[in-house]
């Protein structure tokens, strides 16, 4: 097996991570979810344009696609496509409640939801799902952030500056960590929904996603992040990698820093926004997919979350792949969510 470019495995099953952890770091997001709590989220769940494919002729709708809207804080109105499977679909996976099991997908860095299609199959097992667009990205979810400074690109440091000047509150990604969880907890009350059978799933910043949601949402009940996005940034920055999806951590240092006067404030104040730190509150089931190879997410940033999962847990590594497609993890994850 090749040693990785980053650290050798034997040392990555053990790395715990470098980037600060703020101090009050519980009580940040103890005071973020009691701001969820009282934003009122107006969800509005309406027909979609486009209709889920039919049997033919008098054979019906096997899944009815949904437009999902919802307020998240600070007033932005959160966009999530919704795919509800119907009839003798729906019943293959319903318990004796006849409710059945529900997966949360989480989309790439500036991504968006993409097609419905590409879902159809989850649906066609009978899942529900609902798949996300994060504010201010590729989707169709607003962004209202007052925040001052860069917002050319790069959502890790929108809202830096307030947050070095005393208002962690402002960092953009507190407010998307959190627009997952109300999303979890509207799929939840679905009527159609089991809240005890919700898994969460993504890649990159979806993979960071998906930890965020399974450790502010306990009753999320499996998780499949795959190379997770946003996690241990001072390492990024150490191994000199602050490049691709994290250069935008190298620009801030550039415009706002030049002479790193505040890199430990800096990287405390990212520590807020950094899954690591959360992935101990994590009690669903987790299965990560890890290539070793992956210079945008680097394992060992990886690493760094997975090993603060105290719950139940496994990865599947693909030692010569990197920030990529992973043959088979997708039928790894499906056979794993089948568990629901």
């Amino acid at each position: 097996m090749p040693l990785t470019f980053d650290m050798p495995l034997d040392a990555l099953q053990s790395y715990q991570g470098v980037n600060p952890r703020p101090s009050d770091f519980d009580q940040y997001w103890s005071a973020a979810l009691k701001e969820l709590e009282h934003t009122d989220p107006d969800v509005k769940i309406v027909p979609a344009d486009h209709r889920a494919p039919s049997g033919g002729g008098d054979e019906p709708d096997f899944a009815a696609y949904y437009d999902l809207y919802f307020t998240g804080v600070g007033g932005s109105r959160i966009y999530a496509k919704l795919i509800k499977p119907l009839g003798s679909t729906a019943r293959r996976r319903s318990g004796g409640n006849g409710k059945g099991p529900a997966i949360i997908q989480f989309h790439g860095y500036a991504g968006s939801s993409g097609d419905w299609q590409s879902r159809l199959g989850l649906a066609a097992a009978g899942f529900t799902v609902a798949a996300m667009d994060c504010r201010g990205q590729g989707g169709r979810s607003e962004d209202r952030s007052p925040v001052s400074g860069n917002t050319l690109n790069g959502h890790i440091i929108r809202g830096l500056s307030e947050a070095l000047a005393g208002r962690p509150e402002q960092l953009l990604y507190r407010a998307i960590f959190l627009d997952t969880v109300r999303l979890a907890q509207i799929v939840m009350n679905l009527d159609w929904v089991d809240p005890d059978r919700v898994g969460v799933t993504g890649w990159s910043q979806g993979g960071a996603l998906t930890y965020a949601c399974a450790a502010l949402e306990p009753r999320i009940v499996r998780a499949a992040p795959v190379y997770p996005f946003l996690s241990d940034y001072k390492r990024v920055w150490e191994i000199d990698l602050a490049k691709d999806a994290y250069a935008e951590l190298r620009d801030y240092f550039r415009r706002f820093d030049p002479l790193h006067e505040q890199e430990t404030q800096i990287f405390t104040a990212l520590g807020y926004i950094d899954i690591q730190h959360l992935a101990h509150r994590i009690q669903a089931e987790v299965l990560q997919g890890i290539g070793l190879m992956d210079t945008v997410c680097p394992p060992s940033t990886q690493f760094a979350a997975y090993n603060k999962v105290r719950s139940k847990k496994r990865y599947i590594l693909y030692p010569d792949f990197g920030h990529e497609d992973l043959p088979g993890l997708h039928d790894h994850i499906l056979d794993f969510m089948c568990g629901l």
